[in-house]
């Protein structure tokens, strides 16, 4: 919490000069950033519109899914007019990386105030905003003491309880990665296989269709990114609401390495023509203003420490995360796949 506290004033003044150079160098107002986003327009274009009021550069958003977005990019080469990249999973990212299609970012400002698990070791990516993916179980028919590593899933207790999507979803494949990092591969081989084996049903639907599985009784017990859920409790719809009411979080492995954690996260694009303005957004969208924006709206974790959390994620209280590097999900993410695969993970 004191790292960002120290980090703070770093922050404002560094943009501060930044924009002030902008202005300096006679950029007009007119100036533009193209952006590429994987997240949905209504999780992005806000931020957008705060970040053209105060600096004047005008923002041209694209959304689409990840995949098809990277193989735009590829086909594109440099006559893209994407100069930011933004997605989900640092698995996405790591690929982006991998495929060419993002440069070095050269900013202090960055490199300070986001922790260095958080972002590639290149600086070819940077996290925004952090999910965690803990445990959810029903209530009355799991207690909270029942429960405490992602390991402890695969013992015979939970045989036909347990809900957990496909696993070509890549939130999954980046769990598993991690589990390889944290236990090896032999460990992970056999958990993934009893994993399966107490699932309640075949995989199928996004993380939502577990909480809901989960609070119909078609299980007891899921794995779930935090947003879904916090998304689930902040609905529009009464009876989405009401169904959060039978279900409980439980944080795994705080007595070891802790709860897996993933990012979005944004790089600037290896053909970007407005590569400066490309630096200033993402540096904007690791702001106070915006980290606070994130965790309200979105229902994520600021990547940056001591920017404040919405009631919804405070109410869940503190917890201990996994600190491994991220770039290593992306690194390990085909073997996890062929694992997932040799075990009977549809």
């Amino acid at each position: 919490m004191m790292y960002w506290a120290k980090q703070k004033s770093k922050w404002v003044a560094t943009s501060v000069c930044f924009f002030a150079g902008l202005l300096g160098a006679g950029i007009s107002v007119a100036e533009q950033v193209n952006i590429y986003s994987a997240r949905k327009e209504a999780l992005i274009k806000p931020i957008l519109t705060t970040f053209t009021e105060k600096t004047g550069i005008k923002t041209n958003l694209i959304t689409g899914k990840a995949d098809a977005l990277l193989t735009r990019l590829r086909l594109e080469g440099k006559a893209s007019p994407a100069d930011v990249f933004i997605t989900v999973d640092a698995g996405r990212l790591y690929r982006a990386k991998q495929a060419g299609v993002l440069q070095p970012i050269n900013s202090d400002l960055l490199t300070a105030v986001i922790p260095v698990h958080l972002r590639d070791k290149d600086n070819h990516w940077f996290g925004l905003s952090q999910r965690a993916r803990p445990i959810f179980y029903a209530k009355g028919r799991v207690k909270p003491e029942e429960l405490s590593t992602y390991e402890a899933l695969a013992d015979k207790q939970w045989g036909g309880r347990i809900c957990m999507r496909s696993s070509n979803n890549v939130y999954n494949q980046s769990l598993v990665a991690s589990m390889m990092e944290a236990t090896g591969v032999k460990n992970t081989q056999r958990w993934v296989a009893a994993l399966v084996n107490n699932l309640a049903k075949p995989p199928a639907g996004g993380d939502v269709d577990q909480l809901k599985a989960l609070a119909a009784g078609v299980c007891d017990v899921t794995i779930a990114n935090t947003y879904y859920f916090g998304r689930l409790m902040n609905s529009r719809r009464s009876g989405e609401r009401q169904l959060t009411q039978k279900i409980g979080l439980f944080w795994p492995n705080q007595n070891d390495r802790g709860v897996h954690v993933n990012v979005s996260g944004a790089g600037v694009t290896a053909h970007a023509k407005n590569k400066q303005r490309a630096v200033a957004l993402i540096e904007f969208l690791a702001s106070p203003e915006a980290q606070v924006w994130y965790s309200a709206v979105n229902n994520e974790y600021p990547v940056v420490n001591d920017v404040e959390v919405s009631s919804t994620l405070n109410a869940w209280g503190d917890f201990k995360q996994d600190s491994i590097s991220l770039g290593l999900l992306g690194e390990n993410n085909r073997a996890a796949v062929e694992l997932m695969d040799r075990a009977g993970w549809k």
